[in-house]
């Protein structure tokens, strides 16, 4: 013989169910949020950060990437602009740049002795002299580049002490903030870049 279960008791138990249940959605829900927020931090360091580049050792040649990157500003190299980014080789080395253009626009690259700390006219001749050509040549750089989605390498050295520019030839868009620095010294060991 079977005792029947009261109507109340059923909605408690079916209360305490419901209860647990959603307790553990709850927690679920706020441990996933917790675990997949990104942390907040806040640095106090001045230093920006510092990458070392590769080297082929056979023939001290320093590797450089560069990238006009289609999510940054216009006219950057690798999400930098006007000089936030310094590369830093020891003197008598040799450079290899590997530029890629992902932007719409025709880009090249320029190796420029500067005369000048910042590009102040729309043809970079005006500001230094001009070592080697990525994607253009001596007589169309200052108009002509790579298209979206090409890469050109070029390879200059031995470098001498001094300081220079990796900037893109085509009128106008050095000024406008395409460009990095490049340190050369002999108090230079390894070779990295900041920024």
């Amino acid at each position: 013989m079977r005792k029947a279960v009261s109507p109340v008791f059923s909605y408690v138990v079916a209360f305490i169910v419901a209860v647990v249940v959603l307790s553990a959605a709850i927690i679920s829900i706020y441990q996933y949020h917790s675990l997949s927020a990104p942390t907040n931090t806040t640095s106090t360091s001045t230093t920006p950060s510092r990458v070392t580049l590769p080297v082929i050792s056979s023939n001290k040649t320093v590797v450089v990437y560069l990238v006009a990157l289609s999510s940054a500003s216009t006219f950057n190299l690798n999400g930098t602009s006007f000089g936030q980014m310094t590369i830093y080789v020891p003197s008598g080395d040799n450079i290899e740049v590997k530029f890629t253009n992902q932007e719409s626009l025709q880009h090249n690259l320029l190796l420029v002795m500067n005369d000048t700390p910042t590009p102040n006219a729309a043809d970079l001749s005006s500001d230094g002299k001009i070592l080697m050509y990525v994607g253009t040549s001596s007589s169309s750089y200052t108009i002509q580049g790579l298209s979206s989605g090409q890469t050109a390498v070029g390879v200059y050295g031995p470098l001498s002490s001094g300081t220079y520019w990796l900037a893109c030839g085509i009128s106008g868009h050095a000024e406008s903030g395409m460009w990095v620095n490049l340190v050369v010294s002999s108090n230079i060991t390894s070779p990295y870049v900041t920024g």
